[in-house]
Order: C-alpha cells, then structure tokens, then sequence
C-alpha cells in the first residue's frame, strides 16, 4: 500500500444496555485505505462475539463526512492488485454487517458517498440528520461501478427505476430527494438524531437477542428465496426458539402482565 501520513482510527464502544458504536475517525472524510477497513473489520468481528450486544449504531466522529469511500488518491496510486484487496476487505465487511446477528444502525450526519453509503446501505437502518449533505455513488463517473454491494442492495431498497438512475448519472442527492427515494428511514434534526436513535437502539436491545438474529435472517435470506423456501427457513428458525429461555420468559410475563427481561 502507498504511504498515508493521515492515522486511521476505529473506536467501538459496548453501554450496559447492550447497544454497542463503532465510530470512524479517519480524518477528513474517512476515506478508506485497506488498514482502515481491516480495522472497521476487526471492530464487527469483536462486536459479533459479544453476547452481550443486540445492537451496532455506526457513526462517524467527524463534522461533515459519514463517510467518501476510498480514498481516491490511494486507490489511483495502488497497483490494480492492492487495489482489488482494498476490495476485498470492504465486500468482507459490508458482508458481516448485512449476515451479522445484531442489527445494525447507521447513524448518518454528513457527506455519504460511494462505499460510505454501501457500508451503510448493508445496515438493518438507515437515521440521518438534517442538514445540507449529500448521498450517491459516483463510481460510474470514475469508469468503474459500485463493487461492495451497491447495485444490489441499493435496488433493494429503493427500486430499479430510481436506481438505474442513481448509477448510471452517478450524481449526488441530498437528504430530500433520499427521503422519497425511500433510502433513508428516519430523519431528524441535529440534536435530537443520537438520542432518537440510542432511544430505538434501546428499545430493541430490551428484546430477545435470538429472535432478534432469526427474525434479522429470516428476512435477509428469505426475501430472496422462493416462497416454499422462505416459508420452511421461518418454520425451522420459529421452531428452534420454542425451548429458549427468552421464549419460556416472554410467555410467562405475558401471563402475568409485566413487560418480560430477556436474556438471550
């Protein structure tokens, strides 16, 4: 990899609760370099054995960037083979995101371009601030297309017409035009983003971790499954809770009415 004199840094953080943030603060825009990326791929993978997290909000620390995506300047500089490793690790880690068993927040406060927005198009959410940012992926303009899950999931989430149109123009948008593209789902205003979000963190936290986890699989795999399929992935993943403590506790509660106190 070419020399970068900027530091990366990823910090992640677990609160009692059980909502853990991994906070990128790679100055100024955090773009990515492989080591930065091993780096945000090493905080999902410690976040992932935790038994104690039910719930990953991934922010950014800084100002004005969620996050550019590469670090252009580097990426020109690599060789095509360091280039497709830098890759790698960024499919590696959108992947473990989108496959984890937490679910994933992305809290968005700035500039959400290129991998940014495919990092955080790989969460279960997507909050945003207000503000005079912008979204896109502008990889069409460089002679390439989006390569860590972008075509796809994008798609996913917003349509084949406004997607198209996103990748083929590889023009930017702002918050407006995200919000009936249908990107993003919820907006708030400045100050009240981190605590809207902590606040829905929590509230999912406070729930079973394994139904969590199957109703988060049963979703991704089964969406893309034909019916008979999808049904019979429910029915195995519904059956194996039937014996968990968390499923003996809810009922329980539900008898006695009280809010229950999951543990799994």
């Amino acid at each position: 990899m070419s020399a970068n004199p900027t530091p990366s840094r990823v910090l992640h953080t677990v609160s009692p609760s059980g909502i853990a943030r991994i906070t990128l603060q790679r100055a100024p825009a955090n773009a990515y370099t492989e080591e930065f990326l091993r780096e945000i791929g090493d905080a999902i993978r410690t976040l992932e054995q935790d038994d104690s997290v039910r719930v990953v909000i991934l922010e950014s620390g800084l100002e004005r960037f969620f996050c550019a995506g590469a670090d252009i300047k580097v990426f020109e500089s690599n060789s095509v083979q360091q280039n497709l490793a830098l890759v790698a690790q960024a499919r590696a880690n959108a992947n473990a995101i989108e496959n984890s068993s937490k679910i994933y927040i992305a809290q968005v406060t700035g500039h959400c371009l290129g991998g940014g927005l495919e990092i955080a198009m790989a969460c279960d959410f997507i909050f945003a601030a207000e503000g005079n940012y912008r979204f896109g992926l502008p990889e069409i303009k460089l002679g390439l297309i989006p390569g860590n899950g972008g075509t796809q999931r994008l798609v996913r989430r917003i349509g084949r017409r406004a997607a198209m149109e996103i990748l083929l123009t590889g023009d930017t948008f702002g918050l407006a035009q995200a919000q009936e593209f249908g990107l993003v789902d919820g907006i708030y205003d400045g100050e009240a983003l981190a605590e809207s979000t902590t606040e829905f963190a929590e509230e999912l936290a406070r729930g079973p971790g394994r139904a969590l986890a199957a109703t988060k699989r049963a979703l991704r795999e089964g969406s893309s499954l034909p019916l008979d399929r999808a049904l019979a992935l429910e029915a195995e993943l519904a059956d194996s809770l039937y014996e968990t403590a968390d499923a003996e506790e809810g009922l329980r509660a539900f008898v006695e009415k009280r809010e229950p106190s999951f543990n799994q």
